[in-house]
């Protein structure tokens, strides 16, 4: 029964890991500009056009549905190599693998990045992801996965980040934000958590308030976490390089209708 299970479970996976026709990235990206932009554990935020992308898009209500995070030359081996391995992230099928930065390439991207991270911390996160290399995901429990089957499955708005969590944990693993939010966790590192306030009177201010952070379950992270938290910076490849807009190049129509507009105010 687990074989059969387990066969089932992995076509299953291979065919919600399928794009789907006629995507469309919201914006692009300059492949070498980016490279010049990251940095050690900065998470990259992917669009993603498969099956599984655009249930997971709909169910956090976000542009986003994939994360890696990015390694700088930890896992450098053939120097000369021009697309060296610098990403790694938990997929579906492949389970815990390194990829070149050319694999997001054609995506939507968008670059996160921890404000005022350690260098030792920075390096235990590193190590960390490097040790988790070639782990695979248990598939067997196609309950998991078959909730993705519906691009849009009718969940109410405060169920959806609960039924990401939902189940085994396994297939939650291989497609959430968990791994890279139980990295960032393991040093202390905030992501979104849960804030409670309690008053705090002191001498000159008896309405002071301190606030407590509280851990968020890592199964409860989803990509957009990291977008929407205030403890990383987005950054932004083509403004970062430093952005001059009057080296645009417009095309004649479309310098005309800046005229006219301009005409206008």
């Amino acid at each position: 029964m687990n074989s059969l299970l387990g066969a089932s479970g992995r076509l299953l996976a291979r065919y919600l890991a399928q794009p789907i026709r006629g995507y469309q990235p919201l914006a692009t990206h300059d492949p070498a500009v980016m490279r010049r932009t990251l940095r050690p554990c900065d998470v990259l935020l992917i669009e993603g056009n498969t099956r599984i992308s655009t249930a997971i898009k709909y169910l956090t209500q976000s542009t986003w549905s994939h994360a890696a995070l990015y390694v700088g030359d930890a896992l450098a081996g053939n120097t000369r190599d021009p697309d060296p391995p610098v990403l790694i992230e938990a997929d579906l099928e492949k389970g815990v693998w390194a990829v070149p930065l050319s694999h997001h390439d054609r995506f939507h991207v968008r670059i996160c990045r921890p404000v005022g991270l350690t260098q030792k911390d920075a390096r235990h996160i590193i190590e960390a992801a490097t040790a988790r290399l070639g782990q695979t995901y248990d598939l067997k429990n196609i309950i998991d996965l078959a909730r993705y089957l519906l691009p849009t499955p009718p969940v109410p708005v405060r169920w959806r980040r609960r039924m990401l969590a939902l189940g085994s944990g396994e297939p939650t693993r291989a497609i959430c934000s968990t791994m890279i939010a139980q990295l960032f966790q393991s040093v202390g590192y905030p992501i979104l958590p849960d804030i409670e306030t309690r008053p705090a009177p002191r001498p000159g201010c008896e309405n002071c308030v301190e606030e407590i952070l509280h851990i968020r379950h890592y199964s409860l992270f989803t990509p957009r976490d990291f977008d929407l938290s205030p403890y990383f910076e987005v950054v932004k490849p083509s403004l970062a390089s430093g952005f001059d807009y009057k080296r645009l190049v417009w095309g004649g129509d479309d310098s005309n209708a800046a005229a006219a507009s301009s005409a206008i105010l």
